[in-house]
């Protein structure tokens, strides 16, 4: 993360200094995981779709925030956590930009009463599968650097 963009996220108050935590980091990720992952198992319909989706996305927001944890940073609002995730080096870094859509969805279905649809749930699940390993396994090996 550049400086002068953290700077400017201290500033506002988006981020607050934190001790880095190691421990609570990969505690982070394991829930992240094993909460994809249950959700992931629950059949999807139209009525269990909305349910799927804010899970995988808490999932990847999760990941964001243990992401600014190893910066030794903790975010104020989603868009912080995730906006880290958009500059990782992973396989699937073009699927990265899927994110902002993916707020905006959850929003809507948390702030404005929308369902999710069946193909926007399958999306976000699509996204886990081809990225959520990978962002876990590079955040894994930034713990141990």
């Amino acid at each position: 993360m550049k400086k002068d963009i953290v700077n400017r996220l201290l500033k506002s108050g988006d981020i607050r200094i934190r001790q880095k935590d190691t421990e609570r980091i990969k505690s982070m990720i394991k829930s992240a995981k094993i909460n994809a992952e249950i959700a992931r198992k629950i059949g999807l319909n139209e009525d269990s779709a909305t349910l799927i989706f804010r899970e995988v996305y808490e999932s990847i927001r999760q990941l964001g925030d243990a992401k600014w944890w190893l910066f030794g940073y903790e975010p104020d609002n989603h868009e912080i956590s995730l906006e880290t995730l958009k500059e990782m080096n992973i396989k699937d870094k073009i699927r990265l930009n899927y994110i902002d859509r993916f707020r905006k969805i959850r929003n809507d279905a948390n702030y404005r009463g929308y369902r999710v649809t069946i193909l926007q749930a399958n999306e976000i699940i699509d996204f886990w599968n081809k990225c959520g390993t990978d962002i876990i396994k590079t955040l894994l090996k930034e713990i141990k650097d």
